[in-house]
């Protein structure tokens, strides 16, 4: 079977957050974002906030959740739960909450305050339609949801006989009208041995299936690599032994599974604080696999952190562990948020690691998008939350600038999977990989969102680079346009700036294209104002993918 890079998440309070991966083993309602006001160039970029800050800001915004429920005119049955804060240079404050009915978390029922000096400016929500539903008894059992999960997860290979958990009723809103709910999640393998998280949403008055996600996401000392040349490590001494522990880094650690499945590993140490040997091999004590996987958390870390002053995926400061040498011959990698950690494929024959730079970047940002906008993974949301990750996977590789694997708007060049030297996708023209669209239509929800993550990715390559032929860092690119108009890039550090800041602070988990198009809008408008060229660029880069 075609193998696939995976993630794993669990679902957040109020979003059916997904999974993303970089190969392929809807939901397409829309959000409605208010475009703020102009502002100084770059007033509205992020500030580095401190933990202390970021967890005081958090704290008062649940003290006041209260008042903040009834003065955007939420339901008496509706509370707010603080998911996370943004506060931007000029004081303006992004928070970010998910919401319970009557108890029940709301699958779909995430919003955004948008507030400045104490006072509301605009409010972004996944869905426009006041949550309220007819009954809270189901008339379907939790057994008839479980057995319908069951059901959906043999059909993807897992052997499970049962839920990980008896099922639990939540209100389900994705779709745009609130209905009772079950969420039942499944857990086991897959047919090619992914991990398996399988979240089925059923309808508690029918027994119909509403939806479903698959919770996999399918992404000093001197590290010897097989991807990236010889790197800068860093790493701890502990009494005379080296360890893959880099405590600079909210103490990211790199372990060993041995070409097991479960379990966290053993902590890779060393002698002599030189790691790997720069050669793939097929050993499960191997440390060249160990040095990519650590390489890459490393630039990730930094990239965020010097790119848009984010301290860790969660923005809270702490690392993520590594896994490497995970299963036997397993030709994928995948983020799992259960235990906060990346994990790694040895590959066919053990000895083609899935731990190139971009891999890494790429699944490490599924943990930013699942604590940001939670993208729902289906249909156009879903190519957004990959698309995302091949932008920021992207920006990781440009950042590094590393002689041996140098910045490039091809994804999952390094590992050939295709075994033919070729990378996965194309950012310039999504369609050179044989499935991905080009262009917006109104079915390209319905491709596999490794495919319709196309769109994104071209409007991206376009805002950053414009259109037409061009090479760059030894690589040819031809980018073409929907309506024939050229198109002007601002540059990669303008448009990863407007990505980030509509994916923070104004898309949800329900967002789809035309969605993104005005996140994007607001973004630039906030960061460059309504009037400048990077607004329109934006607005270029839209209409040259047929969105609009």
């Amino acid at each position: 079977m075609t193998p696939r890079y995976a993630r794993r998440t669990t679902l957040a309070v109020a979003t059916a957050v997904a999974a993303g991966a970089l190969l392929s083993t809807g939901l397409t309602t829309s959000a409605s974002a208010q475009v703020p006001a102009d502002a100084t160039t770059l007033a509205a970029a992020p500030t580095d906030l401190t933990a202390a800050a970021r967890t005081s800001l958090i704290q008062q915004a649940q003290t006041d959740a209260a008042e903040t429920a009834q003065s955007i005119g939420l339901g008496a049955k509706e509370k707010l739960v603080v998911k996370d804060v943004v506060k931007d240079a000029d004081g303006t404050v992004h928070t970010r909450y998910e919401r319970t009915y009557a108890g029940l978390p709301v699958l779909g029922g995430d919003l955004i305050v948008h507030s400045k000096a104490g006072r509301t400016e605009g409010v972004t929500k996944a869905v426009k339609a006041a949550i309220k539903v007819a009954s809270l008894t189901p008339k379907v059992t939790p057994a008839k949801a479980e057995k319908q999960a069951v059901g959906l997860a043999k059909d993807a290979g897992s052997a499970a006989s049962a839920a990980d958990q008896a099922p639990r009723k939540v209100i389900w809103a994705g779709d745009g009208t609130p209905v009772l709910a079950y969420e039942t999640v499944v857990g086991g393998l897959q047919d090619d041995g992914t991990p398996n998280q399988l979240h089925v949403i059923t309808d508690a008055a029918t027994g119909k299936k509403l939806f479903e996600y698959q919770g996999i996401e399918n992404a000093t000392g001197t590290g010897k690599t097989l991807y990236s040349g010889s790197v800068s490590l860093t790493t701890t001494l502990s009494g005379s032994t080296y360890q893959l522990y880099d405590t600079s880094r909210g103490g990211h650690k790199t372990y060993n599974l041995a070409h097991k499945t479960s379990g966290t590993g053993s902590l890779f140490t060393d002698a002599d604080n030189v790691w790997g040997t720069g050669a793939a091999s097929s050993s499960s004590t191997d440390q060249t696999a160990a040095a990519d996987a650590a390489y890459g958390a490393q630039e990730t870390w930094d990239f965020y952190k010097a790119t848009f002053g984010r301290s860790g995926i969660k923005n809270n400061g702490v690392g993520a562990y590594s896994r490497v040498h995970y299963g036997n011959s397993y030709v994928n990698a995948f983020w799992d948020d259960s235990c906060f950690c990346m994990t790694y494929g040895d590959g066919s024959g053990n000895n083609h690691p899935l731990t190139s730079l971009d891999v890494a970047g790429h699944e490490m940002s599924h943990g930013v998008t699942s604590n940001t906008a939670g993208l729902n993974y289906s249909g156009e949301s879903g190519g957004l939350n990959e698309a995302t990750s091949d932008i920021f996977g992207t920006g990781v590789e440009f950042y590094a600038n590393n002689a041996s694997d140098k910045g490039d708007y091809l994804i999952g060049e390094k590992i050939n999977i295709n075994g033919d030297g070729t990378p996965l996708r194309y950012m310039d023209k999504p369609s050179k990989d044989g499935g991905s669209a080009d262009y917006w239509s109104s079915s390209v929800g319905n491709k596999d969102v490794h495919y319709s993550s196309g769109v994104a990715n071209h409007f991206f390559y376009l805002l950053s680079e414009g259109s037409g032929a061009k090479t760059i860092n030894g690589v040819s690119y031809n980018s073409p346009t929907y309506n024939g108009a050229a198109v002007t890039g601002i540059g990669r550090d303008k448009a990863l700036q407007i990505w980030y800041k509509a994916l923070t602070t104004y898309m949800t988990s329900t967002t789809n294209y035309k969605g993104a198009r005005t996140a994007t809008l607001s973004a630039a408008s906030a960061l460059y104002g309504s009037t400048s060229t990077e607004y329109k660029a934006v607005a270029a880069a839209w209409t040259a993918v047929n969105v609009s």
